[in-house]
C-alpha cells in the first residue's frame, strides 16, 4: 500500500481483534471540573491487553459518542495498538463546568496529557487528531510545551483568530454567530438538560440564525442565546472586540505566538482551498518550519471544511476529478502516527515537505449530477511559496481590464454607491459553520435527539460556485442575475488566454481608494471565468479566493478613521490558492464593499463594532491610473499574463 500523499511506499498495520471500551471517565481538571472520557483499548478474550502502548488523543465539542459513531478513529486506533482517548471539551455533554470557547481549551488539554501520562498502559507517547474546533484544541495544548505530545495532525485550524478565522482584514466572520446558535441548541449537557423548558425553548420555534442575521448586530438580551448566558457573552465579545487586543492574543486563539514554546512534535498539517483556515495552515507551517524542530508536512486540497471533506472530490458545484480525494483520511493518520510513535516507514518523512492540489486544467463540461468539471492535479514542493514563483502584477484600468501594463491615465477613477442595506450576497468560498438547525421532525418531543446531523442546514454553502444569483442562496433576490451585473460591484478580467497560466500561493490586492464615509469596507475576489459552452451557454464564473479590509483596520491592528475623500492606499491579503487558467478562460477580480453573511456589513458610520444602530450609503471609489495603479499581485508559476 502506498503512503495517501504522494510520496513513498508504506504498510498498513493490521487491525487487533477485539477492544474493549471504558466510557465516561471522570478525570479531575486541577479546579475540580470533570472531563467526561472514553477509552479504547485493544484487547483479546475481552480483556484489555497488558502493557504499555502510545495513546492517540482526541477532544471535542461535538459529543465524543457521536463522533465515534460517525468517524470511528477510536476503535480504529484500539485495533491497530494504540489506546484511543477521546473527551468531552469542559462544558459541552457529559463534562462538567462552562465551554470557554476555544480560548480557554489548552490547559485542559495539558492535564489530560499529564493523566495519560500517569496510566499504567501508558507508553509516555501520544498523537492528536482532529477537524476545527478539535484541532484549536490541539494547538492551544500544543501551545503550553508539552513533552508527551509526540505527534499531532491539526486539520482545519487557525494560527491567528483575529488575523484569519473570527475576524478579518478587521471584519467579523458571521460564521460564528451560527455556530453559536446552533452548538447551543445541540448541547446536552446534564445541567442544561436538567433545566425545565430550556432545550425545549432552544429546539421548538426558537429563531433561526438566517432570521437573526436580518437583525444584527445581535443585542444583549434580545435572543435565545441568553438562556445560556455564557453563549451570549461569548458571541458579543467576539462580535465586538475589534481590535486586535490581549483577548485575541491568548494562546487557544493564536498559537502562532506560542510557536516556540510547542514540543518537538511531528506535525501533519491538512487544509483545503475552500476550507475556512487555508491561510492558517501555511501560516502554521511556515512559522514551525522556521524554528527547525519538527517534522513537518502539509497537504491542501480542493476541500471545503469537515472531517471527512479530503476524502470528497466536490467542493460546492465543482468536480476536481477523482485525484482530488485521499482514499482514507483514517488510514493516513494511522501512517503519520506509526512512523512517529512506532518508528515504521520512516521514509514518510523524506521527501518534499508540501503536497498540493492545483486546481483546473478539467474538461469544463456538466457533470450527470450538474457540477462543472474543474479537473486538477497534485503537486508537491519543496518551499512556500514555489521556488519558480514569478509574482506578476495585474493593473485594473479605467475600461475594466486587467493587463500587466500601468495604467497612462494622470487621473482615474471608478465610484460607486455602497448601500449596508443591500449588501453582495455570499456565493461560495471558504466559509463554515453558518448553518440553520431544521424544526425537529414532526412527533418528536425529546430533545435529547436534537443532535442530529440530519437538522443542520447551510445557510451559505461552501466551495466553488457560479457568481450568478439564484433562489437557493441567502440575499439573493429576482430576477436572480450574475453579481457582475451589480452597480455596486467592479469587474476587472483579462483578455481570454492563449496559454495556460497556473498560480499558486498567496495572492494580495493593493488598492488605492476613498470614501465619503468615515469608514467602510472593501473585497475582493479572484475568479476563474469560463467562456461559453455547450454544458454552460453563457459560461461559468468559479470563485476561487476573497477577502475583505475595513478601512480603520487599513494600517494596523488598531482603528483609525480616514478624512472622507482622502485617498489612501489599501491591502487586502486573500487566501492562497493554486489553479490553472486553461486557454481561453479569463482572469478575473472582483471589488465590491460586502460579502454578506460571510462578513459582517459595515454601516459607514464609524460606530464602534457590534453597537451599530444606525447606517449610512458611503460613494467608495477605486483609483488607476499612472500615480495611484491599483493592482493584484499573483503568483504565476506556469505561463506570463499580458
Amino acid at each position: 500500500m502506498k503512503f495517501l500523499l504522494p510520496g513513498a511506499p508504506i504498510s498498513e498495520n493490521p487491525p487487533l481483534n477485539e477492544i474493549v471500551i471504558e466510557r465516561d471517565v471522570m478525570i479531575k481538571m486541577s479546579d475540580g471540573t470533570l472531563l467526561a472520557t472514553d477509552l479504547y483499548r485493544p484487547a483479546l478474550n475481552g480483556k484489555a491487553v497488558p502493557g504499555k502502548f502510545p495513546a492517540i488523543f482526541h477532544r471535542t465539542p461535538y459529543d465524543k459518542s457521536a463522533v465515534e459513531r460517525k468517524w470511528g478513529y477510536s476503535e480504529w486506533f484500539a485495533r491497530r495498538g494504540y489506546v484511543a482517548v477521546i473527551q468531552d471539551v469542559r462544558g459541552t455533554f457529559a463534562s462538567e463546568g462552562k465551554l470557554t470557547f476555544i480560548a480557554g481549551e489548552g490547559p485542559d488539554g495539558v492535564e489530560t496529557l499529564q493523566w495519560i501520562d500517569n496510566q499504567e498502559w501508558s507508553d509516555g507517547q501520544v498523537a492528536a487528531w482532529g477537524t476545527s474546533y478539535s484541532s484549536f484544541t490541539q494547538m492551544a495544548m500544543a501551545s503550553y510545551g508539552p513533552t508527551n505530545l509526540k505527534a499531532f495532525v491539526p486539520h482545519q485550524s487557525a494560527t491567528n483568530s483575529w488575523r484569519s478565522s473570527m475576524r478579518q482584514g478587521g471584519a467579523f466572520e458571521l460564521r460564528w454567530l451560527g455556530w453559536a446558535f446552533w452548538h447551543s441548541a445541540t448541547n446536552a449537557r446534564r445541567d442544561l438538560v436538567e433545566q425545565p423548558g430550556l432545550m425545549e425553548a432552544l429546539n421548538f420555534g426558537a429563531p433561526t440564525t438566517r432570521e437573526w442575521l436580518t437583525r444584527l448586530p445581535l443585542r444583549k438580551g434580545a435572543t435565545q442565546l441568553a438562556l445560556i448566558p455564557e453563549y451570549e457573552e461569548w458571541a458579543l465579545k467576539i462580535s465586538s472586540e475589534s481590535d486586535y487586543s490581549e483577548y485575541w492574543k491568548q494562546p487557544g486563539y493564536a498559537p502562532e505566538l506560542y510557536f516556540d514554546k510547542f514540543p518537538h512534535s511531528d506535525v501533519l498539517l491538512i487544509g483545503g482551498w475552500y476550507d475556512s483556515y487555508p491561510r492558517s495552515v501555511f501560516e502554521a507551517y511556515e512559522g514551525l518550519r522556521t524554528l527547525g524542530r519538527h517534522r513537518l508536512k502539509l497537504v491542501v486540497g480542493p476541500w471545503v471544511h469537515g472531517t471527512g471533506m479530503p476524502e470528497n472530490r466536490l467542493a460546492g458545484n465543482v468536480d476536481y476529478g477523482e485525484s482530488a480525494a485521499i482514499a482514507d483520511l483514517r488510514l493516513l493518520h494511522q501512517q503519520w502516527f506509526d512512523a512517529s510513535l512506532k518508528g515504521k516507514n520512516q521514509e514518510i518523512f523524506s521527501g518534499d515537505p508540501i503536497s498540493i492540489f492545483v486546481m483546473g486544467g478539467g474538461e469544463g463540461i456538466r457533470t450527470p449530477d450538474g457540477k462543472i468539471l474543474h479537473g486538477g492535479y497534485w503537486k508537491n514542493a519543496k518551499e512556500w511559496p514555489l521556488p519558480q514563483t514569478q509574482f506578476t502584477n495585474l493593473y485594473l484600468h479605467q475600461d475594466g481590464s486587467l493587463t500587466s501594463s500601468l495604467p497612462s491615465e494622470k487621473s482615474s477613477k471608478t465610484e460607486y454607491r455602497f448601500d449596508p442595506g443591500r449588501p453582495v450576497p455570499t456565493i461560495g468560498g471558504s466559509i463554515s459553520s453558518l448553518s440553520d438547525l431544521l424544526p425537529m421532525p414532526p412527533g418528536v418531543t425529546d430533545t435529547n435527539a436534537a443532535g442530529g446531523s440530519f437538522r443542520y442546514q447551510d445557510i451559505t454553502p461552501a466551495g466553488g460556485f457560479n457568481q450568478v444569483e439564484n433562489a437557493s442562496v441567502f440575499g439573493c433576490t429576482p430576477p436572480y442575475l450574475p453579481l457582475a451585473s451589480r452597480k455596486d460591484v467592479l469587474v476587472f478580467r483579462t483578455s481570454p488566454l492563449d496559454h495556460a497560466v497556473e498560480i499558486i500561493g498567496p495572492i494580495q490586492v493593493h488598492l488605492w481608494v476613498s470614501t465619503s464615509a468615515v469608514d467602510t469596507d472593501f473585497t475582493a475576489k479572484l475568479i476563474d471565468e469560463y467562456p461559453p459552452s455547450q454544458s454552460f451557454p453563457r459560461g461559468y464564473s468559479m470563485n476561487l479566493t476573497d477577502s475583505i479590509v475595513r478601512l480603520r483596520y487599513r494600517e494596523s491592528d488598531v482603528e483609525k478613521f480616514v478624512t472622507p475623500g482622502e485617498c489612501v492606499p489599501i491591502t487586502i491579503t486573500l487566501y492562497p490558492t493554486a489553479n490553472l487558467f486553461s486557454v481561453g478562460h479569463r482572469i478575473r477580480l472582483d471589488i465590491s464593499s460586502s460579502n454578506f453573511p460571510r462578513f459582517d456589513v459595515n454601516t459607514n458610520t464609524g460606530e464602534s463594532a457590534g453597537v451599530e444602530r444606525s447606517a449610512v450609503v458611503a460613494l467608495n471609489s477605486v483609483f488607476h491610473d499612472s500615480t495611484r495603479p491599483s493592482y493584484v499581485a499573483l503568483p504565476v508559476t506556469s505561463g506570463t499574463v499580458e
